[in-house]
């Protein structure tokens, strides 16, 4: 299924649609402020697990991030952070950066058998935020990309739907998506090292 969302103001029955489908176990495709996301409830295993069948990847071992409403929603996630890295984060986010930090007990058990931290993500991007926020919890998301190469399909909506419309059960047209994706910056040792650069340039917020 595809629907249309418009981002500079979202239509609240839509995004109750989008909502529905991620509670009862779904999976979409919804816009951000990069490369358009493939995303399903965190709270939910069985999406996960299929999550990481559409992305050929094992859970304890995929690098998936968690999309949340705001900073609030972060802290729910993560063991507490510095007074440094809480103001670049207020500063950068909303933003197109994913931020490694420190993960707590609250994180999905699937995911971290291996793992102390985890990925967030706040992005600048209403559709994906308003989502969120009525869902209640983050939700676990990872690029629509073939490995590390963006192309055309992974940016125009409707070729998204036809590639994966088999795959997933809701894909949100919230018109064209970036091909650059978000700066990674790891900031689990107090430090801010730049994993991945992206379309966040991390020197603005420092």
């Amino acid at each position: 299924m595809l629907i249309k969302i418009y981002p500079e103001n979202p239509n609240p029955k839509a995004i109750e649609q989008a909502v529905e489908v991620l509670k009862k176990g779904g999976i979409i495709i919804y816009p951000t402020d990069t490369v358009y996301g493939l995303g399903c409830d965190i709270t939910n295993q069985k999406a996960i697990e299929r999550i990481c069948r559409i992305r050929g990847i094992k859970p304890e071992k995929a690098n998936f991030s968690f999309v949340c409403s705001d900073l609030r929603h972060i802290s729910d996630y993560i063991k507490p952070i510095d007074t440094t890295t809480f103001r670049v984060l207020k500063k950068a986010l909303p933003g197109p950066f994913t931020f490694i930090l420190n993960a707590n007990n609250n994180v999905p058990k699937l995911l971290s058998s291996n793992k102390k931290t985890v990925g967030i993500r706040v992005p600048d991007n209403d559709i994906a935020r308003e989502i969120v926020r009525l869902l209640g919890n983050p939700i676990l998301s990872t690029s629509i990309k073939d490995d590390d190469e963006v192309i055309e399909y992974s940016t125009d909506p409707e070729l998204i739907h036809e590639k994966y419309e088999d795959r997933v059960d809701l894909v949100i047209d919230g018109g064209y998506g970036d091909n650059e994706p978000s700066t990674v910056v790891d900031c689990t040792s107090g430090e801010f090292e730049v994993i991945r650069e992206g379309k966040g340039i991390l020197d603005d917020y420092l």
